[in-house]
Formats: structure tokens, sequence, C-alpha cells
């Protein structure tokens, strides 16, 4: 059993995750139930899935959580354009968090390969 704390993956992850909840906050009241759920839901997929392909007991659940992980880090990358092209996110603000999105979706992509090949 891996320890999912020790991958910089769920590390960066995480990190992501915490500013989708903090970005959120200021969304308008009316997409609490919409794409504010929606944005949170993806983002904490995303090491949520992670911790729990490193509990599984194979290398084979570890890659199927790792590719569902990569999947929700996709749907989180749309909904932060959507989030911008609606204005609720800055220019600034949707660069840096896709910027770093980029970042965990390429460790994942490494990963699941570097997983799937033993």
């Amino acid at each position: 059993m891996k320890n999912f704390r020790d991958l910089k993956v769920w590390e960066k992850s995480h990190k992501v995750a915490l500013r989708v909840y903090e970005l959120t906050t200021s969304f308008p009241k009316e997409e609490i139930y919409g794409l504010v759920t929606q944005m949170r839901r993806s983002a904490s997929s995303i090491p949520t899935n992670i911790a729990e392909g490193c509990g599984r007991g194979s290398d084979s659940q570890f890659a199927y959580f790792l590719n569902i992980a990569l999947g929700s880090a996709s749907e989180l990358e749309y909904q932060i354009i959507l989030s911008n092209d609606l204005r609720f996110v800055s220019d600034g603000n949707c660069q840096i968090i896709l910027d770093e999105l980029i970042e965990v979706k390429k460790m994942l992509s490494k990963l699941y390969i570097a997983v799937g090949r033993k």
C-alpha cells in the first residue's frame, strides 16, 4: 500500500482543490448548486481518486483511479474556462489555476504510464 501523501501529484492536486474552493466563494449565489458544486466535485475528485488508488492492492487498480483523476482534471479544466468566459473568474486567476491544473494533468499522465508498465 502506497501513502498518497508522499506523491507530489497528490500534493499539487490538493492545492488546486483548495484554490477552487477559495475561488468559487465569490461566484454568484445562483451558481451555488450549479457550477460551484460541479467545480468543487471535479477539483476534489482529483486528489480523492489518487488517494483511493493508493489504497488499492494492485498497480492495475491504482492506474484505474489515476485515469479517473485525469478525467476529473479535464472536466475541471473546462469548468474553469467556462467560469472565465462567464466572467466569474478573472483572466489572471484563470491562467494561474489552468497552469497548475495542466501541470497536474502532465504528472498524472506520466504516473499512469509508469504504473501501467509494472
